[in-house]
This record gives structure tokens, C-alpha cells and sequence, in this order.
């Protein structure tokens, strides 16, 4: 189903070009567009999304209106919004509009979804609870961009990354769906490792929280707490039969239960890349990045390790930092220079008429 526009919300950044300064200074980098919408997603909770796309200097120029664009997909960590990449974690229009200007990076739209739920994070996964994810951003989004922008619609132009959350669920969404993306870029994936054991005093607040007025409550509470627990349980062992928050945790009345740890593991990617090597072989590029400060420094080590030994293509890159603190200059410096020289520029079949 393509998601229908319900608003264009706000219009971030306007589409002008820069002049040049007094005494022949350089002229500045031609601005991109930022716009805001919401659109229907029935297969996910909250069905009306936000999500920001990002088009190049070129694209609102009237003599450029038969071109067509690569697309890239950016998936936010836990507890972001639409916003992390442009205001949080990154400035993404001034990076691409640098980028573009100094020659290391094409003209590309880039899209950013919001995944942002009751827990604060939908884990990008297909669950009863919390809605679909997987087909929210693999087909239906897809189809939204390609309905409604000047995209070139084909696998080979199309890029899917993400940072933390948004690492695991680029990975997840992407080693299903080679049909949809051609390259991936992985930056400080989260989730990867099978936890097989449980402490119950870690789970305890998460099993202390009864209501929807209590999950509410957690949710506006700062930092990951017992929202983070609620988010894993509603994406990975979802339970129709189990309200008011339709999920069951690993552990319950402070003992462990192996049926729901066992479902955690299998959604864990450093156990579910061995299924999906056939289609992971497909990837023009795979791209993974770690900081050597980053608490999950080693579990983004041994994805590298287990793909090598799988005989994946990939390239695997650490720098010195944390989490967060470099991915303003990663997302300039790397990510974008990725997609750029890895997605194809060719236009393909001509589709509707875009806005």
C-alpha cells in the first residue's frame, strides 16, 4: 500500500543558492530542502509518521525537473526521532549541501523516517505489538518516496543506513530485503549479540511498570530506564494475549523464562546473518563503523568477523570516539561519500509524474 500524504508540516530549510561574497570570496554551498511530513502508515503504531526528506540544490531548479535522484534511507537510534540527523546528532542538510559542494558527494535525497513509540523505539521489527516495521520502511515508505519524488526506482539506487538502533535495524531490514537496497552503512550497531542470560534485578523495572499510564510515564523519563526493556519485549516476543502492553519480558516474577529468552536471541543478528548470507552476497557495498570508545565496540567487531568468515564483501572501519560524538563528522565525512560512490546514478524506467 503507498502511505498518502496527509501534511506537509514544515518546510525546514529553504531551497536557495548562495551568492558570492564581496571580493571574490568562494560562493557558498547551494542549499538543499528539508521538508517535514506526515503520512499514513496503518502498519505501525501511532499510523500517521513523521519523516523528513532531504533534496539536493539541484532538484527545485526548473531546468533540472526531468532529473532523477538516488535515494538513501537513514534510520535513527533509540529514543530519536526524525530530527536526529538534522538538530540531535548531525546537521545533515548543511553536510550534504557541503558535501555536494566540495565535490565528495552527489546529489542525493536522503529520507528519515520516525520510529518513535510508546517505549521510544520500534527496534524496526515486525511485531503484533507495535506494528510492522520491516514492511513500514522496506515497502511502504519505499513506495511513498518513489510516488511522490523524483526518484530513480531501482534497488542499485537506493542506500539503507542507520546508527545504533537505526545500525540494527539497517542490518535487519536489510539482509531481508536485497530486492529493495543495494548498499548498507552500519554505524554503531546495537543489538547484535544473543543474550542468553538475564539478570532479574536489571529486568525488575521494567517488570514494575503494570499500565499504559505507567509505560507513558517511563517514556517521558530521560535516558534509556525501563523503557528500553519494554521496547525489546514489544518488538521481539510480542504477546496479543498479555495486556495492557501486549508483550512478555525474559523474566517474570524475577525468574527467567527460557521461551521468550530464546525468541530475544533469534532476533539478534550476530544469530541470524548465517540465513541470510545468500542475500546479504547481493550488496553491491556493506559498510560497518565503530568507535574503539563505543560500549558496543565488540559485539560491531565480531559482525565483522562473522561476515568475513561467511565470505561477505564489506568494509569495516574504527575510529577514535564514543556512541555519539563523531557522527556529525561521520555521517559528512563517510556515509554520505559511501552512497554517493556506491549507488548508481542511471536513471532506469521512467515513473509517475513527482512533485
Amino acid at each position: 500500500m503507498i502511505p498518502a500524504l496527509l501534511l506537509a508540516a514544515a518546510l525546514v530549510t529553504a531551497a536557495t543558492r548562495g551568492s558570492g561574497a564581496a571580493g571574490g570570496a568562494p560562493a557558498a554551498p547551494a542549499h538543499g530542502t528539508l521538508r517535514r511530513y506526515e503520512i499514513d502508515a496503518p502498519e505501525v503504531q501511532d499510523p500517521h509518521r513523521a519523516v523528513r526528506v532531504y533534496t539536493p540544490p539541484g532538484y527545485d531548479d526548473p531546468d533540472s525537473s526531468a532529473r532523477r535522484y538516488p535515494v538513501v534511507y537513514l534510520l535513527h537510534g533509540y529514543g530519536g526521532r526524525d530530527d536526529t540527523f538534522n538538530g540531535r546528532l548531525a546537521t545533515l542538510p548543511d553536510s550534504a549541501d557541503r558535501d555536494v559542494a566540495a565535490g565528495v558527494a552527489k546529489e542525493m535525497i536522503v529520507v528519515m523516517p520516525n520510529a518513535y513509540t510508546l517505549h521510544k523505539g520500534s527496534m524496526y521489527s515486525s511485531s503484533i505489538t507495535t506494528g510492522d516495521w520491516e514492511q513500514y520502511v522496506a515497502v511502504d515508505l519505499v513506495a511513498y518516496v518513489d510516488g511522490h519524488y523524483r526518484t530513480i526506482p531501482s534497488r542499485l539506487s537506493r542506500g539503507l543506513g542507520g546508527h545504533s538502533m537505526g545500525g540494527y535495524g539497517a542490518l535487519r531490514i536489510g539482509m531481508k530485503h536485497p530486492e529493495v537496497f543495494s548498499a548498507l552503512y552500519l554505524m554503531s550497531s546495537c543489538c547484535l549479540n544473543a543474550t542468553l542470560t538475564f539478570d532479574p534485578g536489571r529486568m525488575a523495572p521494567a517488570e514494575a511498570i503494570k499500565t499504559r499510564e505507567d509505560a507513558e510515564t517511563a517514556g517521558r523519563g530521560r535516558g534509556f530506564g525501563p523503557s528500553v526493556n519494554l521496547a525489546e519485549a514489544a518488538a521481539w516476543s510480542p504477546n496479543p494475549k498479555n495486556p495492557p502492553l501486549y508483550l512478555d519480558l525474559p523474566v517474570k516474577d524475577g525468574q527467567p523464562q527460557p521461551d521468550v529468552i530464546a525468541k530475544w536471541a533469534a532476533n539478534a543478528p550476530l544469530a541470524m546473518v548465517g540465513q541470510y548470507v545468500t542475500n546479504l552476497k547481493k550488496y553491491n557495498a556493506v559498510a560497518i563503523e565503530i568507535g574503539t570508545k563505543d560500549g558496543l565496540y565488540r559485539t560491531n567487531k565480531q559482525l565483522d568477523a562473522m561476515l568475513t568468515s561467511f565470505g561477505v564483501a564489506h568494509g569495516y572501519d574504527e575510529y577514535e570516539g564514543d556512541h555519539t560524538n563523531r557522527v556529525f563528522e561521520r555521517i559528512e565525512k563517510n556515509a554520505l561519500p559511501f552512497f554517493s560512490k556506491q549507488l548508481s546514478f542511471e536513471t532506469g524506467r521512467s515513473g509517475a509524474t513527482k512533485h
